[in-house]
C-alpha cells in the first residue's frame, strides 16, 4: 500500500465514523446520511450554523488546492493570474422549510422577518440576519425536545442579492446537536449560475431523527425549492429591510 492510499483510508474512515480528534462527522456523496437518535443527539436545543468567505481568487490571491485530493499540486508552481472578475457583494442567506406533524407547513428566514419560534410551533427558529459573512454566520435554532412535533425540515441556502455567486465563495453548513459530534456539510460543488441550494433535510422516521446530505443547487428561489421537495407553499416576491432596521 502506497503513503498516498494509506492518506486516503484514513480520511474514509473519518467521514464514515466521525473523527476523534475533530468530533466530527462530514456527510458527503458517498456518506450522506447520520442519524442523530443513534448519536444521542435527538434533544435539546439542534444549532444549525451557516458561514462563509470569498474565494481566495477573488480576494488577491490564488485559490490553494487540497493535496490529498490533488498530491502532484505539490511539485506544480502556483500560476499567476490577472484578476478577470470583480469584487461582488455576496449576501448568502439560511432558511429552513418546515412541516409538523399535525399538517402546519411554513419557512424560517430572513426574507419577510420569518424568525419563527423556538418553545412554540414551529420549534424552528432563526437568530438574525448575516449580511456581511461575518465568522458567527447565520445560525437556526431547532428545538428538538419537541420533535416528536416536527416531521420533516428542508435547510437551504439562497442569494438574496441575485448576484449568482456561489462558485465565489467558500460555504459551510455545520450543525451542532446537544450531545456527541458536529456535523458539517461543504457547499462545494461549483454551480457558478445557481441561486439557491437545498442543504440538508432532518426527517423524522418512526421516530428517529435522520439527517440526509442533499447539495441540490437550483436557478430558482425559494418557491423552485418548494416544488422540488414538494412542500405546496404559496410564495411572493419579498424584500428585506434596510440594514439597522427589523
Amino acid at each position: 500500500m502506497s503513503f498516498w492510499d494509506g492518506l486516503w483510508r484514513g480520511r474514509a474512515a473519518d467521514f464514515e465514523s466521525g473523527s476523534a480528534a475533530s468530533n466530527s462527522i462530514e456527510l458527503t456523496k458517498r456518506h450522506p446520511v447520520v442519524s442523530l437518535t443513534k448519536q444521542g443527539a435527538a434533544n435539546g436545543n439542534l444549532r444549525i450554523n451557516l458561514s462563509w468567505r470569498m474565494r481566495t481568487s477573488d480576494i488577491g490571491g490564488p485559490e490553494r488546492e487540497s493535496l490529498l485530493r490533488h498530491p502532484f499540486k505539490l511539485f506544480k508552481p502556483d500560476v499567476v493570474q490577472a484578476h478577470t472578475q470583480s469584487m461582488v457583494n455576496v449576501d448568502l442567506d439560511l432558511g429552513c422549510l418546515y412541516e409538523l406533524t399535525d399538517g402546519e407547513k411554513g419557512v424560517v428566514q430572513p426574507l419577510g422577518s420569518f424568525f419563527g419560534a423556538l418553545n412554540a410551533p414551529p420549534y424552528v427558529k432563526l437568530s438574525g440576519d448575516d449580511r456581511f459573512g461575518s465568522a458567527s454566520g447565520e445560525t437556526i435554532y431547532v428545538n428538538l425536545d419537541h420533535r416528536e412535533s416536527i416531521k420533516r425540515l428542508l435547510v437551504f441556502v439562497y442569494i438574496y442579492d441575485q448576484t449568482p455567486a456561489f462558485d465565489r465563495t467558500h460555504a459551510h453548513v455545520t450543525l451542532y446537536p446537544s450531545n456527541g459530534p458536529r456535523v458539517e456539510i461543504s457547499l462545494d460543488e461549483r454551480a457558478p449560475q445557481a441561486r439557491s441550494c437545498a442543504v440538508v433535510t432532518i426527517e423524522n422516521v418512526k421516530g428517529e431523527l435522520i439527517v440526509r446530505r442533499e447539495v441540490k443547487f437550483v436557478y430558482g428561489f425559494q418557491a423552485e425549492l418548494d416544488r422540488l421537495y414538494g412542500w405546496g407553499l404559496q410564495w411572493g416576491r419579498g424584500y428585506k429591510s434596510k440594514v439597522g432596521e427589523r
